[in-house]
């Protein structure tokens, strides 16, 4: 019991430490920047606001209201298996990987479903482009039809491709150039993570489980 109560309390903390730190990161940048205000910190990290109504890392698929709701399902279902993973006294770093993964669509949740209405347009205006924090006149949108707030952006090195090159022949390559937020890289670090480490115990947990059914 203790063990099984230490499980959920560990993946229950990260979830509130993901949760926290996205959400506070993506109020102050709603509520400071302009849309597509930049910061320069290095060559190669910066800080450039944007919104997008789409998937992880600014990808634009289907519609906003079809997108909300497919991450409202995903969520049910990470939730739903992360429970059962924590019953199953399953390996901590297993259970943190998953942990990682709902707090970064949560964080991406509260985004599309609420932003809309708690908080007014940004434009990519100085001086009247910056949002503000439950407005006169209502939010920019209506429930579920808020935009996902995304800020980091990490140019490493860019280059332009050899002219002879077919398809891509001249032009010009930014690596990493999507803009993310930490919601984005706690969902990509659990991922990563589980890949690299528990690959095959993913694989034997999921053989196990279908020999369950």
């Amino acid at each position: 019991m203790n063990q099984l109560f230490t499980k959920g309390r560990i993946a229950l903390m990260v979830i509130i430490a993901v949760l926290m730190v996205d959400q506070v990161v993506k109020v102050l940048v709603k509520t400071n920047m302009y849309l597509r205000q930049w910061i320069h910190v290095t060559d190669w990290f910066q800080i450039l606001f944007t919104e997008n109504s789409g998937m992880a890392f600014g990808m634009e698929i289907m519609g906003k209201l079809f997108l909300t709701l497919f991450r409202l399902g995903a969520v049910t279902l990470i939730l739903w298996y992360l429970v059962k993973i924590i019953k199953q006294r399953l390996r901590t770093g297993f259970i943190v990987c998953v942990a990682l993964i709902l707090a970064g669509a949560l964080g991406n949740i509260i985004d599309s479903v609420f932003y809309g209405v708690l908080f007014g347009e940004s434009l990519p205006v100085p001086q009247s482009g910056v949002a503000t924090f439950l407005p006169e006149g209502g939010g920019y949108a209506p429930l579920l039809y808020g935009k996902v707030v995304d800020m980091f952006y990490f140019p490493l090195f860019e280059f332009n491709w050899p002219a002879w090159m077919p398809f891509v022949g001249g032009d010009h390559f930014i690596f990493f150039s999507p803009i993310f937020n930490v919601a984005d890289a706690s969902i990509s670090c659990g991922m990563i993570a589980l890949l690299l480490f528990y690959g095959k115990y993913l694989n034997s947990t999921y053989h196990h489980a279908k020999g369950k059914a």
